[in-house]
């Protein structure tokens, strides 16, 4: 996905660090988004029987931690990715992008 994307010219980093702060300290962590696009949409991908809320939790999390308005869940394990296999989340920050 990443050599397509680089074909395509996209502005984007992949395996991202997302980091955690809690009072000034930032925490020494593992988490790691897929890609984010552009600084401003976070892509997750999944290959799994069932998606589960969990999965949009970990998004929103990202989301919120990289301060990020959209988020997009995709997983490669159904017959049609288009019609059942990516789901699209917004945060607050959304509302605030201009029109």
């Amino acid at each position: 996905m990443m050599h397509e994307m680089k074909l395509r010219n996209y502005v984007f980093k992949s395996e991202l660090l997302v980091p955690v702060e809690y009072k000034g300290l930032t925490l020494d962590t593992q988490l790691r988004c897929d890609f984010l696009f552009a600084n401003c949409i976070v892509v997750e991908l999944k290959s799994v029987n069932a998606m589960t809320p969990i999965f949009e939790a970990q998004l929103l999390t990202y989301m919120k931690l990289l301060q990020v308005p959209k988020g997009i869940l995709i997983n490669f394990n159904v017959t049609n990715i288009f019609r059942e296999g990516q789901k699209t989340l917004v945060n607050d920050l959304f509302r605030h992008l201009p029109d």
